[in-house]
């Protein structure tokens, strides 16, 4: 007799998945069977980690012999989503009903690239996902780029960004990271070789991640991440880590429509001659006005201008 039940996709392995029935932590493979299709969705991945979905499973606990079978997925009320850099464009749901996001950055060894980390910041204001821009390896570059790490402030605490400085080595800000994911379910992303997994292991020393080292030659981390995965802390909370993302595209986001998920420019657009501006050649535009006098700053509008010509090329 089989039974149905509802539990939390906390790992995906290709076509198989772990589950648990949060807050619980025991886990238990599922497979899909047929082709589940979401209302609406684009992505190549029909469930992802964080997904709440039903499955159905014979009586007493599914094993690797007899795995659970997801049925469904429920409906989400926020997720994470990027178009691959290649030309395929296919989209991919990075995870899903999660609190926040920690978008882990360096500002060099990788080098920082603001339109990529802005790219992923239009995304979490589009899909109602909460944002915390973690700034790692800060022991490294407070002095020798003490210019820089102010800038960096300046721009995205401007915005109405938290930015956060840590460094996994040193344990500087791995407390006050600890205690932000505390009862909540976190997403920690970034490219490869920020230390992203370093600063989970720093948070946890119990869990086991595999951390990687920097390519010299390509000045980019390996891949050390390879399945998109959720962890319990023993702090309280549970975190998903994931692969370093090389490209980041924009998905199901109007070139018209971009402007509205950049907060400062949002505030700035009230005071705009023309509704709706595109904020680039229309008279009396506020928003121009503002990155002219620093309220808006040059980066984010530069930015913009990328996402918006790369909208009309995609249209």
């Amino acid at each position: 007799m089989n039974s149905e039940n509802t539990a939390t996709v906390v790992k995906h392995t290709g076509s198989h998945y772990m589950l648990s029935r949060l807050p619980e932590w025991n886990l238990f493979p599922a497979v899909l069977r047929g082709r589940i299709r979401l209302k609406g969705s684009t992505a190549t991945n029909p469930v992802a980690v964080g997904d709440v979905v039903v499955y159905e499973s014979d009586n007493g606990l599914p094993t690797l012999e007899n795995p659970a079978v997801i049925k469904s997925v429920q409906e989400r009320r926020n997720y994470v989503i990027r178009k691959s850099a290649n030309l395929s464009r296919q989209a991919h749901i990075i995870a899903a009903n999660i609190d926040q996001a920690f978008i882990v950055v360096t500002l060099d060894f990788p080098e920082v690239k603001l339109p990529f980390l802005d790219r992923i910041l239009v995304t979490c204001e589009v899909y109602n996902v909460h944002p915390v821009i973690v700034l790692n390896k800060t022991d490294l570059f407070r002095e020798a780029y003490s210019e820089q790490l102010e800038a960096f402030h300046r721009i995205y605490e401007g915005a109405g960004y938290r930015v956060m400085e840590v460094s996994a080595l040193k344990g500087e800000g791995v407390d006050a990271l600890r205690e932000s994911c505390r009862d909540r379910i976190s997403l920690f992303s970034g490219v490869s070789g920020v230390g992203k997994s370093s600063l989970i292991k720093a948070m946890d020393p119990g869990l086991e991640l595999k951390i990687g080292e920097i390519s010299e030659a390509h000045l980019q981390g390996r891949h050390t991440t390879t399945f998109y995965e959720m962890y319990p802390l023993s702090s309280g909370g549970f975190i998903i880590d994931t692969p370093g993302i090389r490209g980041f595209g924009l998905v199901d986001i109007e070139p018209e429509e971009i402007a509205l998920y950049f907060p400062e420019m949002l505030k700035a657009s009230e005071g705009c001659r023309f509704t709706p501006c595109t904020h680039t050649h229309e008279p009396g535009c506020a928003v121009k006005a503002a990155v002219e006098e620093g309220t808006v700053s040059y980066e984010r509008y530069s930015s913009y201008l990328g996402m918006l010509e790369e909208g009309r090329k995609y249209r």
